[in-house]
């Protein structure tokens, strides 16, 4: 069949979107199209693939699949332009909607300018810090600057779950890392039973941080939104920033302003339509 969609990215993170609101739009298997439609040579090319369904509990449902197939339960920038692409396009006409997922149920605040949204404020909900939930293999209420041994290399891990499973990992400059390397050896370790995302962060200053991201079922991507939440999150608790202030977190391919309050963790970006095409499914 031909299956419309639309291609959208938030801080260079960039997915495939299908309205499944849409009369006859019905994706049987959304991870092998996931991984059809992601290839950068032989698909769209992508970080993932995005469905937008009707939702009987919230203003809609979102549904997201890596660029190898598997689930996620949240990502930060795809929900940014879900909100963009439900509002722009009259699905769901409000500044304020409520969108369901796997991780729960987000509130998301638009910003408009000239009838277009440019930017969405999201209430991610408290940090998830308890080791069986996030998941990690360590005792204790919380990792925090714990000592591992990862692919015969020493780190000092911070774990975090902003509905998907990070490991922080503060250094001096995140750049000359070989992220290629060590990505997928933190994401495949035992230590993590359901995966993990690695985040490569420098202290600028108490309210600026620089990351680099290793996705799980993605690679190197140029941003992440729950991995800059991490971030945030574990340089409050590693004492190089405070709660209840904005915190400014650059990636290679933008940036995101995190704010870690004692009830949740409020992330703020931009959203960016980049085209609508037509493919054979």
């Amino acid at each position: 069949m031909l299956l419309h969609f639309t291609k959208m990215q938030a801080c260079g993170n960039d997915y495939i979107y299908i309205n499944c609101f849409a009369p006859g739009v019905d994706i049987a298997d959304p991870s092998a199209l996931a991984v059809t439609l992601n290839h950068r040579r032989f698909g769209v090319g992508g970080d993932g693939l995005v469905l937008m369904l009707p939702s009987q509990v919230a203003d809609a449902k979102m549904r997201i699949f890596n660029a190898d197939g598997s689930e996620a339960k949240m990502c930060g920038n795809a929900i940014r332009c879900v909100g963009k692409y439900l509002y722009e396009n009259e699905i769901v006409p409000k500044k304020h909607m409520r969108i369901e997922s796997l991780s729960g149920i987000k509130k998301l605040t638009l910003t408009a300018q000239h009838g277009r949204i440019v930017s969405v404020a999201v209430d991610m909900g408290a940090p998830i810090l308890t080791p069986r939930d996030v998941p990690v293999q360590a005792d204790g209420d919380a990792v925090i600057a714990r000592d591992v041994t990862i692919g015969g290399r020493a780190y000092q891990i911070t774990c975090v779950s902003m509905g998907n499973p990070h490991a922080v990992v503060f250094c001096e400059n995140p750049d000359p890392w070989d992220l290629a390397e060590i990505g997928p050896a933190f994401e495949h370790n035992p230590l993590f039973p359901d995966r993990v995302n690695l985040e490569l962060v420098q202290v600028i200053t108490a309210n600026h941080l620089k990351m680099r991201v290793w996705e799980r079922g993605s690679g190197e991507t140029f941003a992440c939104g729950t991995g800059a939440c991490a971030a945030a999150v574990a340089a409050v608790l590693n004492g190089y920033c405070q709660k209840n202030t904005d915190i400014t977190v650059a990636m290679p391919g933008g940036a995101l302003v995190i704010n870690y309050t004692d009830e949740a963790v409020y992330m703020t970006g931009d959203c960016q339509k980049t085209f609508d095409g037509v493919v054979e499914a």
